[in-house]
């Protein structure tokens, strides 16, 4: 089993898009809060269980939401949950 970890930029991402849904929603952004975690746990021990990211060489890409994918990395020691981004975003 691997130890999951929030990269400071992952966590900044949560923050943002979780403030910004509650200020008009709070129960909307508790729900996808839950759901963001929700899908994030099972990588402990399930790490290769989604897809490598098509956009991102080298992340693997969980579309948690309709509207929100989590982008991460396995290493040999970790998951490092990198980012969360809205899927309308483009991509390098």
């Amino acid at each position: 089993m691997l130890p999951v970890v929030w990269l400071a930029g992952a966590k900044d991402d949560l923050i943002r898009i979780i403030r910004f849904i509650a200020a008009e929603n709070p129960a909307a952004a508790r729900r996808l809060k839950d759901r963001l975690f929700a899908v994030v746990q099972p990588l402990a021990e399930h790490p290769l269980m989604y897809p490598q990211s098509y956009r991102l060489p080298g992340l693997r890409e969980i579309v948690a939401h309709p509207s929100y994918a989590v982008l991460y990395r396995v290493t040999a020691s970790r998951v490092e949950i990198v980012a969360v981004v809205h899927t309308s975003r483009r991509f390098p």
